[in-house]
């Protein structure tokens, strides 16, 4: 607890235009009492504070510097998050006080263990990742108190794992994953782990395609939904940008050589960039990226696969099937894109330019 008494004096008697020596005068001390108390050298008597207090009309907690913490559970959940943003080492006593008072609260013992999780990882303090298991098993004990749609048994768990591979404890940590790898969220983890930390890079190839399918899944989603918010903000450089960068994951992870479902993928998302270019003002870009989305329809169109086989990276999931809510063909999902956009130039441009590839 930091204290500025000695700070506070001098200010108080500064604002009143006093000296050292007409404050000791007023207080009966002497000179040199008043130096150290400015200097921090010493701390007056309790009843000189209070009558230093006094004198400058002022309460003992702002002479002293003292600024009572709101203790409410919530108040108390907020600051120990704070504390985790800025890894101030304060944290862990105030957490282990935290704990103290509310030892049964789910959002207390939460929030401590992701203070502990935070600084043994940072430091690799395996006391600290010890602490966060600790605190995090307790978690899942009080979990039915949670009434956050974000935090499950599931992120709790991922969360013991990764104390557990801080801790060299792999084979724990890779258990976990795989026994609550619910539609594959923590594909990545496991595959990572397994890849880098345990020597076992073919056992990890289904678990890194599966994380980078649905990393795929999440870049489109996001693209589509930014491009409706920089349209109603009227910001068509954001929207083109994204687009941009978009086109050039999709077209990054699509293997040329190979038709398939990428093909179908990539020309929605060169329908999207080649809007950003009509919006921004750069007609003759569109229409050359719109070429190249009808040629990716009639491809995809004229030999239909529903599998990743097309996607580069992305081995072991031959038994994949993969669809998207646009349309069943690429040209179907093309018409249902131009009218969710209902775009009249966009659409306009588009059917030119497919009927000249047809």
């Amino acid at each position: 607890m930091k204290l500025t008494l000695a700070e506070n004096i001098r200010k108080f008697r500064k604002e009143r235009k006093m000296t050292q020596e007409q404050l000791a005068t007023v207080l009966g001390v002497t000179v040199g009492a008043v130096y150290k108390w400015e200097s921090g050298l010493s701390v007056p008597e309790l009843n000189l504070i209070v009558e230093m207090a006094d004198f400058f009309d002022t309460s003992v907690d702002t002479l002293l510097g003292y600024q009572m913490k709101d203790n409410h559970l919530n108040s108390m959940v907020d600051r120990l998050y704070a504390f985790c943003r800025s890894l101030d080492p304060a944290a862990l006593t105030e957490a282990e006080k935290a704990l103290a008072k509310y030892p049964h609260s789910f959002s207390v013992v939460l929030a401590c263990s992701d203070l502990f999780l935070g600084f043994g990882s940072s430091t690799h303090n395996h006391q600290y990742l010890r602490r966060a298991v600790e605190l995090l098993e307790q978690a899942r004990i009080l979990l039915p108190q949670n009434d956050n749609p974000r935090i499950s048994e599931s992120t709790i768990c991922g969360k013991i794992s990764l104390a557990y591979v801080q801790l060299g404890e792999k084979e724990k940590a890779i258990d976990l994953l795989k026994r609550y790898n619910t539609d594959g969220i923590f594909s990545h983890d496991i595959g990572s782990t397994l890849a880098a930390y345990m020597n076992r890079p073919e056992e990890a190839v289904p678990y890194l395609s599966e994380a980078l399918a649905k990393v795929l899944t999440y870049i489109l989603n996001a693209m589509f939904g930014y491009l409706f918010v920089y349209r109603s903000r009227g910001d068509w450089a954001s929207a083109l940008e994204i687009a941009k960068w978009c086109s050039s994951v999709v077209g990054g992870l699509k293997a040329e050589d190979t038709p398939g479902f990428m093909d179908k993928t990539h020309a929605e998302v060169q329908l999207a960039l080649a809007y950003t270019m009509l919006k921004s003002c750069m007609p003759e870009s569109a229409r050359e990226v719109l070429k190249k989305a009808a040629e990716l329809v009639n491809r995809f169109d004229s030999t239909p696969e529903y599998s990743l086989k097309s996607a580069r990276f992305m081995e072991g999931l031959d038994n994949s099937v993969v669809f998207d809510s646009f349309g069943v063909t690429a040209a179907e999902s093309i018409e249902y894109l131009l009218n969710l956009v209902n775009d009249r130039d966009l659409t306009a441009l588009w059917k030119e330019i497919s009927k000249l590839e047809h």
